[in-house]
């Protein structure tokens, strides 16, 4: 029997006796020794405000009669458990701190209460692990619990977009399809039923956003997958293109090991350089992607992506020449 099933049938012998039961019939009906018992009696007492007390004449414990009703929760977790959902929980707050932050909290005071002061689990995780975000951009988090009620209720947004590039912000009405979280940063994946088409559109972007009473378009994992999840990066589209790179040997010991895109290919050559295959449509993100490497890389094939990251090295090279 696991302590976690001890606990609750000690609740519930505790709540149909008429009369205390002592700790050696508990011992002996759980068949465990008296310090297990009294461990088990402490913890649902102590620390689970279960409403036990114990008595002298006759000796043993019993459920205060005037007492709220008591129930144990649905779901435990042992120490182990717990301290992993303290991790994760705090790994959620460093990565996302205004996501789910009400939600979590009333878990959190839970888990920690079940923990108690002998357990450094919580202190010793914000010490230990850090989670470093780069360019992540700021995003209103009452938008995101909008388009995750709506999302996950099938409902339609109408939403004010800004668009960067032309500087300007529209209006649009789009059935949110799914949340993607890329490079730091929340994307909305959805069927824009102005543009009649699917897009997706940066969280940061999303100026307001209100829940309507008309139920979403539904879009096929699979159609989803063929117009926005295969091609390279954010930049959404079934690929049309392949990129060949030939990074250097030295560093080639990184690229060897990274993920760029689900369908790439990639190979040592005989010298030690490492030739990488990556499928594309938009080659906005690609581009960015490649430059930081600098001399590191080198762009084969096609002949139209390596002519532009020429130019964008040339354009940059025009930079440091005054």
């Amino acid at each position: 029997m696991s302590g976690i099933e001890r606990l609750y049938k000690i609740c519930r012998r505790l709540q149909s006796a008429r009369q205390p039961i002592k700790a050696s019939s508990l011992c002996a009906e759980f068949e465990v020794d008296r310090s297990t018992i009294m461990r088990d009696i402490a913890l649902l007492r102590d620390r689970l405000n279960a409403p036990i007390r114990s008595s002298r004449n006759p000796g043993g414990f019993y459920f205060d009669p005037d007492a709220p009703k008591f129930e144990l929760p649905g779901i435990w977790f042992s120490a182990n458990e717990a301290r992993t959902l303290v991790t994760l929980s705090h790994l959620i707050h460093t990565l996302e701190p205004s996501v789910l932050k009400d939600h979590l909290r009333p878990v959190e005071a839970r888990i920690g209460k079940f923990l108690a002061n002998k357990d450094k689990t919580l202190a010793e995780v914000k010490r230990r692990i850090r989670v470093l975000s780069m360019a992540k951009r700021d995003y209103n988090p009452d938008n995101f619990e909008l388009i995750t009620h709506a999302l996950l209720d099938r409902w339609r947004l109408d939403i004010e977009h800004y668009h960067r590039g032309r500087d300007e912000v529209t209006q649009r009405q789009v059935s949110p399809q799914r949340l993607v979280h890329y490079r730091d940063n929340w994307y909305l994946d959805t069927f824009d039923h102005f543009r009649k088409e699917l897009r997706t559109f940066s969280l940061d972007t999303l100026r307001k956003v209100n829940v309507t009473h008309l139920r979403a378009e539904n879009i096929s994992d699979k159609e989803l997958d063929k117009a926005l999840g295969n091609s390279y990066g954010i930049f959404s589209g079934e690929p049309h293109a392949q990129a060949v790179l030939r990074f250097d040997a030295y560093r080639a010991r990184w690229v060897a090991q990274e993920s760029w895109h689900p369908d790439q290919l990639g190979r040592y050559l005989d010298d030690g350089r490492y030739e990488l295959r990556i499928p594309y449509s938009d080659d906005r993100e690609l581009i960015m992607d490649i430059l930081k490497y600098g001399a590191d890389v080198e762009v084969l094939a096609p002949q139209s992506l390596r002519g532009r990251v020429q130019e964008a090295l040339s354009a940059a090279m025009e930079k440091y020449k005054k």
